[in-house]
């Protein structure tokens, strides 16, 4: 009956149907090397060494080799879609153009298990452990695979990519060596070499993408990034921006203009960008690799023309060009832009429509990796008001800003000044967010009772690794790399971050009380005290309801914002939320 459909092959023998196969589906298609068919729809095909699942549809396809097609998955309109026969492993050089970060990627591999190994280089041991069990799932999950209720139509050549289930490919030119996670839209003349994607990535219109993970939950397009590291929830969408050599820790967006890997301070391109969480470069900036950013930097629009080293989250950066110096000013989301602070606290948690969540992620603002950062800026603050006094002042606890110039060190490859903005009320707003944090942490389960943990203040884990969006306890990773050696397939590891996934909440429990007690200077809180912070953090949120409220109004307020508007009800139906 396939002969009589216009079909061929070079051996009949090898072509294999399954019981639920129906020849009336399938007409002028070729077949070449082993094949077996499912109860799939097969038109104007060439198949090669394939296997197809019941319900999927192949049409128009001028070359499917080397791939298993699973079930509900359309195949249409496609030159080439093709897979090395031997296990083949795509490999991508990630975080440093040099090379020296390279990693290899396999099927159901996430962004943390990505970034565990481009990053720990000098864990000898464990690099070579990796390498053995990515290997391992390489051979057992071969690259050729499309999953379940999958669509790829349009498109002009597509080698070496698996596509989990639920994801779209259409109308692209060229997608080499990667792999797509669940549920991804990929559309519109893009680009794609050597790349991982997470769940729930959209990558659309001339996106050019190289040598790069992508992280759940983000979008990019018509912008170029390559050689970079992208957590979860990155927003990058302008056809005039490029990202390269750029480690950025998720819930990141990158402005139009912005060209960031464009400068290097050596005579090889092998300097890096990283940046925590919330990073926020306006239009048109640029900077000088390497540079590191803390978590919630907004950096003004400017050309920042040496080597940064920002460790002050929440803050606002600014290369004042007029003055010849750097100025910052810390804390000052919490300070002057609380709308914007607790909108981006619910948006990145609403966006999350993920299946799967293999990639565990922190979605607060708040959370151990940014309170010790606020801990260290608090204590750089002081530090910096002190060297700003003589001997004889040195004890007076907030200078008057008007007065003295509180000049910051270490943040900037230059001679030239570096200026704190409002010292003061940065230590005063950082020390409000710590106790919101801790409270915040305590209180969350609708206990109001003083938990009265039984540990010491020396107990607090000062260090926090993001791994692909899941903090890890500096301890866990040591005792991670510890147990490697044991581990017989990356499956283990999976479950190890599953594990600690599990126990993330108390240890958060822990820190955030132990915060209280660095704060307090004490090694146990009385129920008097316990009183008064629950007092104090009623009043902060309190204070966050007014100032965002007080953010907003501005754009309700301001006549200039109103002026296109002719109606206080056209106003209203455009700008309320």
């Amino acid at each position: 009956m396939l002969k009589a459909a216009g079909c061929c092959a070079d051996d009949w023998a090898n072509v294999f149907a399954t019981d639920t196969f129906d020849p009336k589906k399938v007409c002028a298609c070729r077949f070449y090397g082993k094949v077996v068919l499912g109860n799939c729809q097969l038109v104007d095909s060439t198949i090669a060494d394939c296997t197809l699942a019941d319900g999927c549809k192949v049409i128009g396809v001028r070359l499917l080799k080397g791939y298993t097609v699973e079930t509900r998955s359309l195949l249409r309109n496609i030159g080439e879609l093709s897979a090395d026969s031997q296990p083949y492993m795509p490999r991508l050089s990630p975080m440093n153009e040099n090379g020296r970060r390279a990693i290899g990627v396999f099927r159901d591999m996430t962004v943390g298990d990505a970034f565990l190994w481009a990053k720990h280089r000098g864990e000898k041991a464990v690099m070579g452990k990796l390498q053995q069990l990515a290997e391992n799932e390489a051979a057992l999950k071969p690259i050729g695979h499309v999953g379940k209720d999958c669509a790829i139509t349009n498109c002009l050549c597509i080698r070496n990519v698996a596509v989990a289930d639920g994801s779209t490919i259409e109308s692209c030119t060229s997608i080499e060596d990667g792999v797509v996670g669940n549920n991804c839209h990929i559309a519109n003349g893009v680009i794609a070499q050597r790349f991982l994607l997470g769940e729930n990535v959209c990558l659309l219109n001339g996106l050019r993408l190289s040598d790069s993970v992508v992280g759940d939950n983000s979008t990019l397009a018509c912008c170029e990034v390559v050689a970079s590291m992208l957590f979860p929830a990155h927003e990058q969408h302008h056809n005039n921006s490029f990202l390269i050599a750029a480690t950025l820790l998720g819930q990141c967006n990158i402005a139009a203009g912005a060209t960031i890997g464009s400068n290097h301070n050596s005579r090889h391109p092998d300097g890096e960008l990283l940046a925590g969480r919330g990073f926020w470069p306006a239009l048109c900036s640029s900077f000088k690799h390497p540079s590191r950013f803390a978590s919630y930097c907004l950096l003004a629009k400017a050309d920042y023309p040496f080597e940064l080293n920002i460790p002050l989250p929440f803050a606002l950066v600014n290369n004042n060009v007029a003055k010849n110096r750097l100025e910052i000013m810390p804390a000052y989301w919490w300070l002057h832009n609380m709308y914007a602070l607790k909108r981006n606290a619910l948006k990145f948690k609403k966006r999350d429509h993920r299946t799967y969540k293999r990639q565990h992620i922190e979605f607060d603002l708040l959370a151990p990796d940014t309170v010790e950062e606020i801990i260290d800026a608090r204590r750089l603050i002081k530090a910096w008001t002190l060297q700003a006094y003589n001997p004889a002042t040195a004890g007076v606890s907030r200078p008057d800003e008007r007065q003295i110039e509180i000049v910051a060190h270490g943040i900037e490859n230059s001679k030239r000044k570096v200026l704190l903005l409002k010292p003061g009320k940065a230590y005063e707003a950082y020390g409000d967010m710590l106790v919101y944090y801790a409270m915040k942490t305590l209180t969350g389960n609708g206990s109001r009772l003083n938990p009265h943990y039984d540990c010491k203040s020396t107990d607090r884990v000062k260090k926090w690794h993001n791994i692909g969006g899941q903090l890890v306890a500096d301890t866990d990773l040591e005792k991670l790399f510890a147990d490697m050696q044991q581990f017989t397939s990356w499956n283990d590891i999976h479950m190890r971050f599953d594990n600690l996934w599990n126990t993330y909440a108390e240890q958060r429990q822990r820190h955030a009380w132990l915060v209280l007690l660095d704060l307090l200077l004490a090694d146990d809180i009385d129920d008097t005290q316990w009183l008064n912070l629950l007092d104090r953090y009623d009043t902060i949120c309190a204070e966050i309801e007014r100032q965002a409220d007080l953010s907003r109004a501005k754009d309700f307020n301001n006549p200039f914002r109103l002026m296109t508007f002719d109606s206080v009800e056209e106003r209203d139906a455009v700008l309320n939320d």
